[in-house]
């Protein structure tokens, strides 16, 4: 079969595949968001808690419940991001602590989730948010947005360095350089002008490049390792499985196992993690999502030194083998 025909059949056959696979990764995640081992607080009387827990146990598999001593306790644990909530038993009623900072879909749910379980007991909840959401971003939409433009720049940044042949030191000047700036213009953008992150500037616009790096680095590594093929595997990983499985929208419990998991061990989900330690939280919960985005970043780069390095012992080896052979002719 000619060249071209074949050409033709693996361009037929793939982009349908790829229109599948995309559908699958971001469509499936989406269609069956439900809480998966959330974990939840309760605080309050003893006698009063235990029933509180069997009730919320009835929702098998929903909720991870932790017990508090007291309301403080409960608060305490909802800002340093241990729990996404905590239902209080007080003298007036139950009351709902909750965090629309740490996912707007979850404080949601939770408030429609322990107001049923209120209303079979004939009791209100009042709910009492802790850490809201900016002003400027009630829903939570903006955050979620951002993980997808920070993909695209660190897969931009590392397809740049290799189209261009840059390698060695100088891709890394290059990779750490266009991350930093980036880091800088979309803190600049999402702080200073939109107003939808709310912590220490230089600590967002530090996470902001830090996620882009781990992007950038991840594709040029690869293609530094493997040839211009590492970009696109380096691109799908992280646009078909990084973007969907983020837990941007909702939360890394909120999806079906174990895509919350693997989201929160590749970039957009470690990134979107730790912006939100850091511009809610003040770094609460931060420790994990960072060392991950440092791994992916420093493998990165190190893959863009070891390719170099292997690239030049081999055409130092071929020289060696040419020089012999003008020898032996001679």
């Amino acid at each position: 079969m000619p060249s071209r025909n074949r050409q033709v059949i693996a361009v037929v056959v793939l982009v349908p595949v790829l229109a599948a696979l995309a559908l699958w990764a971001f469509a499936w995640p989406a269609s069956r968001i439900a809480p998966r081992d959330l974990p939840l607080g309760v605080a309050g009387p003893p006698s009063a808690v235990t029933e509180v827990e069997q009730r919320l146990e009835s929702h098998e598999g929903a909720f991870e419940l932790h017990r508090y001593a007291d309301e403080a306790a409960a608060r305490d644990a909802v800002e340093d991001r241990s729990v996404y909530g905590a239902v209080v038993v007080t003298p007036q009623g139950p009351e709902l602590l909750t965090a629309s900072a740490a996912g707007p879909a979850v404080a949601q749910f939770l408030q429609q989730a322990v107001a049923r379980q209120a209303a079979a007991g004939g009791a209100q909840v009042k709910t009492v948010d802790v850490v809201p959401t900016p002003a400027a971003d009630p829903r939570g939409g903006a955050l979620s947005a951002a993980v997808l433009p920070l993909a695209l720049a660190g897969i931009a940044a590392g397809a740049v360095v290799t189209l261009l042949g840059l390698r060695g030191i100088r891709a890394m000047i290059a990779l750490l350089g266009a991350s930093a700036l980036v880091g800088v213009i979309a803190a600049l953008i999402a702080h200073s002008w939109l107003g939808v992150l709310g912590g220490d500037w230089w600590a967002e616009a530090s996470v902001l490049g830090l996620s882009t790096l781990a992007v950038g680095g991840a594709v040029a590594g690869l293609a530094a390792l493997i040839g211009p093929a590492g970009t696109g595997i380096g691109a799908a990983v992280v646009m078909l499985l990084g973007n969907p499985f983020s837990g941007a929208a909702s939360a890394p419990q909120m999806l079906p196992e174990p895509v919350g998991a693997i989201g929160q061990w590749l970039p957009p989900g470690a990134g979107t993690s730790l912006l939100r330690s850091v511009s809610f939280f003040d770094g609460a919960a931060g420790t994990g999502p960072a060392l991950t985005l440092t791994w992916w970043a420093a493998l990165g780069l190190g893959a863009v030194l070891l390719g170099n390095t292997l690239r030049t012992r081999k055409a130092g080896g071929e020289s060696a083998d040419d020089r012999r052979e003008l020898s032996a002719v001679a």
